[in-house]
């Protein structure tokens, strides 16, 4: 669940709709939906395929999971290294969200290969996807403010995941969907949940 990723889409996907559209005569047209009531559209579809290691590259599946949302979480990173060995990295901590901790997850993941390594992670959230591959020069742009506005949530961590990843010689960004059986994606959740009960324990104790 992501509150916070789904909001941030549809603003990014409003980020037109204050223009009324004009004909070439430059009268408005006939229909048009002012911009108040302009439907807004969901981040762009993607296959979700799993995704396929390029020569060189390490695959680092990621998750992130928390209690209450917010409160207690975990994040799991799972480094595919070249040789067929997979190195599980987690963490957790004791009030934070869903978003930090799937976010908390790839950065970790890309601090623990390398530098001016070619890494590939893969993700099942889409506030994170579209993030690093959407919406991140325009928050930029505007000063770290939404399409709508608003201050952009969480910009340190944006910030340290844009310098995480220009450490490597090419980082790139892929999503599949959650839950289905997807052999890593299941195990970096189990980890993320498990760290996220861990970080509980500490909290009530």
């Amino acid at each position: 669940m992501e509150p916070e990723g789904i909001r941030e889409q549809r603003a990014a996907a409003g980020a037109g709709a204050g223009r009324v559209g004009r004909a070439s005569a430059g009268r408005p047209i006939v229909g048009a939906v002012p911009a108040a009531r302009r439907p807004r559209r969901a981040s762009r579809s993607l296959p979700g395929l799993l995704p396929e290691a390029a020569l060189g590259e390490v695959l680092v599946w990621t998750d992130g999971a928390c209690q209450r949302n917010p409160g207690p979480g975990g994040w799991a990173a799972l480094v595919c290294w070249e040789d067929g060995v997979t190195e599980e990295l987690s963490g957790g901590a004791p009030q934070t969200t869903n978003n930090i901790m799937e976010m908390t997850a790839a950065l970790e993941g890309l601090r623990g290969v390398p530098a001016g390594s070619r890494v590939c992670v893969v993700t099942d959230s889409r506030y994170l996807h579209d993030g690093m591959t959407s919406w991140l020069s325009g928050w930029k742009r505007r000063g770290w403010t939404t399409a709508a506005g608003a201050p952009v949530k969480n910009r340190e961590l944006w910030i340290a995941l844009e310098a995480a990843a220009a450490a490597h010689e090419a980082a790139r960004w892929h999503w599949v969907e959650g839950h289905v059986g997807h052999e890593l994606n299941e195990r970096a959740d189990v980890l993320a949940v498990a760290a996220a009960v861990v970080a509980a324990g500490r909290t009530a104790a």
